[in-house]
């Protein structure tokens, strides 16, 4: 027979967890829609189940159902940069998404900003550098928003966009595994990790390992990407780009590459600018455009 003592503490313990569980704001939409194109603050899952993920949401006027673009970030290995890093909105591009008739969801991952939580894309010291393993943990959590946002009412559950920047494209060509009728298209503006390797520019941390993990997510890929890069990337140029995305293509990943004008002091950020979207258009386009074609094949 438990002793009162132990029986109160008990009650103590269970009434502190339910606490701290009603203390939690649910999932969804967390206040009214506001200015631009509806936006709207989200609370989504993220693969720690201690940690939901702050997101923006844009959409189109009218009550859908709207197919969805998932736009993933860029990172840092920098943990200060990383709790520092304000809420992505990417707004040029969102923008266009919008008027093209697209909700648009950017989710902030474990470990950034106001999500805060554990960095589960740790990619190691450059020596030992496991690349594959952070694309795995980003793809996850980009997979963990997109499972429950297509899910809601105004969501068509098919023809998915996902549409990565920098460590954030690293995460969708890992995604690139999925089936197609989940994830319809795939763009990556300027993939890798690594780059600015010791702040200096155009110098790639452990190129070797970064290609070896290429390699892998291009075994494993069934959805087709738009791989783009600017000329004045020095994160990863153009002549490494072209590199990697060989090391994508050979084992069977399919890949569209193309080298976009040259933007701004540094082309890296091109896709955060709306000159820059504009210079993406096109590809943008045939994107979508191919991504239309595959889901009304289907069907």
């Amino acid at each position: 027979m438990r002793s009162p003592n132990v029986l109160f503490a008990l009650v103590l313990v269970a009434a502190l967890g339910m606490r701290a569980a009603a203390a939690q704001p649910a999932l969804g939409g967390q206040g009214a829609e506001g200015e631009p194109h509806r936006l709207q603050q989200w609370l989504v899952p993220s693969p720690d189940p201690a940690t939901a993920a702050h997101a923006v949401l844009f959409r189109p006027p009218g009550e859908g159902p709207f197919p969805l673009a998932v736009i993933a970030h860029a990172s840092t290995q920098n943990a200060l940069r990383r709790a520092q890093m304000p809420q992505s909105e990417y707004r040029a591009l969102a923008a266009w998404l919008v008027a093209r008739g697209f909700a648009v969801l950017i989710p902030e991952r474990p470990g950034h900003g106001a999500t805060g939580g554990k960095y589960l894309e740790d990619q190691g010291g450059c020596d030992e550098a496991d690349y594959a393993k952070a694309g795995r943990a980003t793809a996850d959590a980009i997979a963990a928003a997109v499972g429950f946002v297509r899910k809601q009412s105004f969501i068509r559950p098919d023809g998915i966009v996902v549409i990565g920047h920098s460590a954030g494209a690293w995460g969708a060509l890992a995604l690139a595994s999925e089936e197609p009728t989940k994830i319809a298209a795939i763009v990556a503006f300027a993939p890798g990790r690594g780059g600015h390797a010791n702040d200096f520019p155009n110098r790639v941390c452990a190129p070797h390992a970064l290609m070896a993990a290429a390699g892998e997510f291009g075994k494993a890929a069934r959805v087709k990407v738009t791989w783009l890069v600017a000329a004045n990337d020095s994160y990863f140029s153009p002549a490494f780009s072209r590199q990697l995305v060989d090391a994508f293509r050979n084992p069977g990943g399919k890949a569209d590459f193309h080298v976009l004008p040259a933007h701004g002091g540094e082309g890296h950020w091109l896709v955060e600018t709306e000159g820059g979207v504009k210079l993406a258009g096109r590809d943008l386009d045939r994107a979508l455009k191919a991504r239309s074609a595959t889901s009304a094949k289907k069907r």
